[in-house]
Parts: C-alpha cells; sequence; structure tokens
C-alpha cells in the first residue's frame, strides 16, 4: 500500500515520505495511530506542509544543538574513580556521570541520553565517546578515567 507519512516513525520514514510499505503494516499499524495517510493528492499536499514546518523546526533544534556541541569540541572531561588492585572500577562511569561533567563545563543542562556509550566505562584510561545532539548534529568528547587518591 502506498502512504505518505504524517509524523516521524523511527527506521521507516521521516515526515513526508511517501512509500510502499506492506498491507498490514499500514492497517493495524500506520493509519490507525494516524501516522500516516493513503497516498492522496490531498494527503501528500497535506504532508509537504508538514514537512516544511518540520525542517525549519529541526534546523532551529540544529542550530542551538550545534552551538552547544561548539561549547564542548575538544574538551578532556576528566573522572576520578575508585580503582581495585587490577585497574578495575569498584564501581562503573556511566553516560549519567559523563552528562554531569559535561553540564558543568557548559553551565546548561546536558542530557545523558545524548551521549552514546555502548556499555558503562569499567577500567581506567582514556575513551572517545560519541555524542549525538540531534539527529544532524554529531560530535565526540574525550574521556579520561583516572584513580582516586
Amino acid at each position: 500500500m502506498k502512504v505518505v507519512f504524517l509524523e516521524d516513525v523511527l527506521g521507516t520514514a521521516q515526515v513526508g515520505e511517501i512509500k510502499v510499505v506492506k498491507n498490514g503494516f499500514a492497517r493495524n499499524y500506520l493509519l490507525p495511530r494516524s501516522l500516516a495517510a493513503p497516498a492522496t493528492p490531498d494527503n501528500i499536499q497535506h504532508a509537504t506542509a508538514l514537512a516544511k514546518v518540520e525542517e525549519k523546526r529541526q534546523s532551529a533544534l540544529d542550530g542551538e544543538a550545534q552551538s552547544q556541541l561548539d561549547k564542548i569540541a575538544g574538551a578532556t572531561i576528566t573522572l576520578q574513580a575508585r580503582v581495585g588492585e587490577q585497574g578495575r572500577l569498584y564501581g562503573s562511569i556511566t553516560a549519567g556521570d559523563i552528562a554531569d561533567e559535561l553540564t558543568k563545563l557548559t553551565g546548561e543542562e546536558f542530557d545523558r541520553r545524548k551521549i552514546e556509550l555502548a556499555e558503562p566505562i569499567r577500567e581506567i584510561g582514556e575513551y572517545h565517546v560519541s555524542v549525538r545532539m540531534t539527529r544532524n548534529v554529531h560530535g565526540a568528547v574525550d574521556v579520561t578515567v583516572i584513580a582516586e587518591e
């Protein structure tokens, strides 16, 4: 079934896109939730208008995110943690800990969900952590974990 998307559907499409999807997916998921509509000329025109509004909103978010990313560009965060004899941490360094340090660095609230950390850091050393501010703005920060004295 050919549908036009009225909202972003993660992993499928963004607002205004026209795609052919399986009938069951359209009938049982997209259409009842008003995430998409059949691809008629009126619906396509409506979705195009929604896409333009979304594009303006996204560009404003990207500009704000880029300014916040510029503040942390090239920064190295140093975190202290208790360490055992083998060099392993007693706890772990999580995205929340990194976000707290970035909040102190920038002076603005930094959301921990923007930090892409596959698994918590459990050993001392230097790590390169990626930061995804919005879907279009990405960056990285260096994290150094040292032993508490």
